[in-house]
């Protein structure tokens, strides 16, 4: 599933591509995909309106149209393409919006869990305040995630994937984070100190931005706006490597699962 790097190297990618675009026709080849809307009411929202701006909320690219939103969450598979008109379809295109400069943007999903869906202004504002932190924000710092944490007894990895407090990390990089924080995911988040609290959310400031820095993670579906594959697997020290030797210490790292997730880390340098 995409997260925070992948989003934010997609919404980067359209951020210098989209605006002042503006929207001839949409057509929804799977209404499944579309939430709130009928398609043709979906189709009518965005026809004629131009982009004002790209940007990203959590794990959702946010296309601003002037006093609504195009909102786009990838689920588990969903890729956002920029194309140009007459190129060949991608194999599972679920929705394509034209723009008037022949251009395309190519929603397409191959396990459809992916959604699209427009917001007015009091949509948004509800839908923003009912997500957590972002990460990357000034609002992240040590004392926030030590005093938040603090209140509760679910494991740090879990708290961490929990979008109503801190948005935007997944599986991936909540892993690699407390591998480069040395804190054991298994630990109860109350029971961080202040210097543990400190080491996360250092740990996911700098996974986020170096996987950013190397256009996110592909191990099979994620594209970034052009088609291309993220750099970041490589650099992955304990994420799907359960077995092989810890990269600090040799340790064979385990693994887990956790809120039906899988957990990677390594039970010497992870306290």
């Amino acid at each position: 599933m995409p997260e925070l790097p992948e989003v934010e190297t997609i919404v980067r990618d359209l951020a210098g591509l989209l605006p002042g675009a503006r929207i001839g026709r949409v057509d929804v080849l799977r209404p499944d995909l579309v939430d709130g809307d009928e398609p043709d009411a979906f189709a009518a929202r965005l026809k004629g309106r131009t982009v004002h701006d790209v940007a990203r909320r959590a794990k959702n690219i946010v296309v601003g149209l002037g006093g609504e939103r195009l909102i786009v969450n990838l689920g588990m598979t969903g890729r956002l393409l920029m194309a140009k008109s007459g190129e060949e379809d991608p194999s599972h295109l679920g929705v394509r919006i034209s723009l008037a400069d022949g251009r395309e943007l190519r929603y397409h999903d191959v396990r459809r869990f992916g959604r699209l869906w427009v917001v007015g202004e009091e949509a948004w504002r509800s839908f923003d305040g009912g997500l957590g932190v972002e990460p990357l924000s000034d609002d992240f710092t040590p004392e926030w995630l030590h005093a938040s944490a603090g209140r509760s007894r679910v494991p740090i990895k879990t708290w961490l994937m929990d979008q109503g407090r801190v948005v935007g990390v997944g599986n991936i990089y909540a892993s690699e984070a407390l591998f480069r924080a040395g804190v054991d995911p298994r630990r109860p988040a109350n029971t961080l100190s202040a210097t543990e609290a400190a080491r996360v959310a250092e740990g996911v400031r700098q996974v986020l931005t170096d996987a950013i820095e190397f256009r996110g993670t592909t191990f099979l579906d994620y594209r970034d706006a052009s088609g291309e594959r993220g750099g970041f697997a490589a650099r992955l020290k304990v994420y799907d490597r359960g077995g092989e030797p810890c990269p600090a210490c040799g340790t064979p790292l385990e693994r887990l699962v956790q809120a039906g997730r899988s957990t990677f880390f390594c039970g010497s340098c992870q306290r």
